[in-house]
């Protein structure tokens, strides 16, 4: 699929200006936080990767500067720098000055493309104080530098190149656009580890600032990336690879059994995260439900009925790769594939291919086969765990469990959930909330974990139970947004060791069972005082770095530690977690699914090691608790 080779000012074609971005940026890159900030990295390294897709990259060196700039260079053939012939100025200036221009646009030029979906190195300039590009092409070396989108002066040429070819970027953020203009080293890791995964290319992230430098380069391919996300797992086989192709679309998928109980799937589609999934994930997921059903037919595993789709991907994590041409996207955040043949495309690629497989090989197919049909049998036990759950809606008053304190408004927006830590904490709660709006359910002790339960298990365990029915929503295949019963759930444990690990395994359910309402915004996390420090009046405090300020500021005082929610009154409780005035909530957000996968898995599963490992790497910046 390799492009040819005459990319040049013909390639590059123009859509409209760019004043828009400047106007609107979170139109163009999503936000100008954080996140925003680091999208247009992305959005320079996929041009480099779309080179390298189209077989002419080899490597990506992406450096951030002590001066607070960033760097990408490739080496690729180079940004065009001949004459276009319709604005009479270098391909290179109008690839960085016109809003979509750019040879993706022509299909000469790239057969496929990853940075289609984003919008363009011009929206990188024009947010940008500062952006120098520089070209090796032709023998030459090209320059041309930018302040805020506008070219300080004429394209030019500064050296020889001899036969190096590539572009270079270097920029600087527009610190009046962006909140925040400090790049951050492991959030461009996680970005450029997952696209080095996908693609045939070195990529090196150096981080002058403190001479931080990492390497991704898989041979691979996606063959490692499973093996790297199923590293806490313990798995049941090798990983199951196949590649196919029709026309110019290529489908790649591996597969991997584990002994758990959660499926991972991760789709992508031209090295974009399609994490809403679409067509590809839905033909894939068909696929592996009649071939998985087909081989345990055929050899007599099952009597009667047939497996469902949640059986056969019972402890499946499984990767999805395609590369096409014009990929259309839809969704919330644009990250579900639509283009409707995809789904016929990849069903009939993939069920061939597994079919083979399983036919091929006896041991492991017969190791999934085990695994899917025990699958079913638990489905059966879990179908009555979440029944009685149901049930439990219909009986009693209102069917929700005696311990809650509802709420009075019946207005979902503006309603919260309190999930409080043990009945002393929860009596403080119940006395110190806003009866309209904030309902209040204690746990009693700490949850099951279910990263290492069953389904069966963990849907009979009370305190789960109770959680659930007090939502309304359901879990997993019976989930149903319209029936949440509060616009908030708060998670509210004490702030010491064992409060945060209630914390997590509370977090670990919501993950597994209902990560619709962590996608949706429904889920937080509330920030209890560590401190009460006393002189003519109180100030509560949250950190120990805190504390010392505060007691800087307001001289010697008397300062209590709160070992728990417990040791508060109603009115501290308020004061200090309760009210929205005052209050600290932290949104629960799931930002990568890859990563939160592996995180979850290693700090909660069964596979020591790794958690062991992750333990001495972070002992250093531990916050311990005396």
């Amino acid at each position: 699929m390799a492009a040819k080779n005459d990319y040049n000012a013909e390639n590059i074609k123009v859509l409209e200006g760019l004043e828009a971005v400047q106007k609107r940026p979170s139109m163009y890159i999503g936000g100008t936080g954080k996140d925003g900030l680091h999208h247009l990295v992305y959005e320079v390294v996929d041009n480099s990767v779309d080179e390298s897709l189209a077989g002419f990259c080899k490597n990506v060196l992406v450096i951030i500067n002590k001066d607070g700039s960033l760097t990408v260079k490739d080496d690729g053939r180079g940004i065009p720098v001949d004459m276009h012939a319709q604005y009479k100025k270098p391909a290179l200036e109008i690839a960085l000055t016109k809003l979509h221009a750019g040879g993706k646009f022509e299909k000469s030029a790239y057969a496929i493309s990853g940075g289609l979906h984003g919008v363009g190195i011009s929206v990188v300039n024009a947010l940008s104080s500062r952006l120098k590009a520089v070209v090796r092409r032709d023998g030459k070396i090209y320059q041309q530098e930018y302040s805020v989108g506008k070219p300080k002066y004429a394209m030019k040429v500064v050296g020889k190149a001899g036969k190096e070819t590539g572009t270079e970027i270097n920029f600087i953020p527009d610190p009046d656009i962006f909140s925040t203009v400090e790049f951050d080293f492991a959030v461009l890791r996680k970005r450029l580890q997952e696209i080095a995964f996908l693609n045939p290319v070195k990529i090196t992230l150096e981080d002058k600032r403190n001479d931080k430098k990492e390497i991704f380069h898989y041979e691979g391919g996606l063959v490692d990336f499973v093996q790297h996300i199923n590293k806490s797992k313990t798995v049941l086989h090798k990983p199951i690879y196949f590649k196919r192709q029709e026309d110019d679309t290529i489908v790649e998928v591996v597969v991997q059994y584990n002994d758990g109980y959660n499926e991972s799937i991760f789709g992508f589609v031209n090295i974009i995260n399609t994490t809403e999934g679409g067509t590809h994930v839905s033909g894939f997921k068909t696929a592996l439900t009649r071939a998985v059903n087909d081989y345990i037919a055929k050899k007599g595993l099952l009597k009667g009925g047939k497996l469902s789709g949640d059986d056969t991907r019972e402890g499946l994590t499984a990767i999805i790769n395609i590369k096409m041409r014009d990929p259309q996207f839809e969704g919330q955040t644009k990250t579900k594939l639509g283009n409707s043949e995809m789904k016929g495309i990849v069903d009939s690629m993939a069920h061939l291919a597994l079919t083979e497989f399983l036919e091929e090989n006896p041991t492991i197919a017969n190791k999934i086969a085990q695994k899917v049909v025990a699958s079913a049998k638990a489905r059966e036990a879990a179908k009555k765990a979440r029944d009685l759950v149901r049930r439990k809606n219909v009986i009693g008053f209102g069917g929700l469990p005696g311990k809650l304190a509802d709420c009075s408004s019946k207005k979902t927006d503006n309603t919260e959930l309190y999930i409080v830590e043990g009945d002393s904490a929860g009596g403080s709660a119940k006395m110190g909330r806003d009866k309209e709006f904030q309902a209040i359910l204690p746990m009693k002790g700490k949850t099951i974990n279910v990263e290492k339960a069953n389904p069966t298990k963990a849907l009979s365990h009370e305190g789960i139970t109770n959680l659930i029915t007090a939502i309304g929503t359901g879990v997993r295949e019976n989930f149903d947004i319209s029936k949440l019963r509060y616009g908030r759930v708060v998670i509210l444990s004490d702030a010491d060791v064992d409060g945060q690990h209630i914390t997590t395994l509370l977090l670990t359910f919501f993950y597994r069972y209902l990560p619709e309402l962590i996608e949706n915004g429904n889920l937080f996390i509330a920030v209890p005082p560590l401190y009460r420090i006393r002189k003519k009046k109180d100030y509560y405090v949250y950190n120990e770095e805190e504390l010392k300020k505060t007691i800087e500021k307001v001289g010697k005082s008397e300062v209590t530690r709160f070992k728990g929610l417990s040791e508060m009154n109603p009115q501290q409780l308020w004061d200090t977690t309760l009210d929205p005035k005052k209050r600290i909530l932290k949104k629960v957000k799931i930002e990568d699914a890859v990563l939160a996968d592996e995180v979850f898995t290693m700090l909660m599963g069964d596979v020591v090691g790794p958690r062991r490992k992750f333990i001495e790497v972070n002992a250093d910046i531990a916050e311990v608790d005396m």
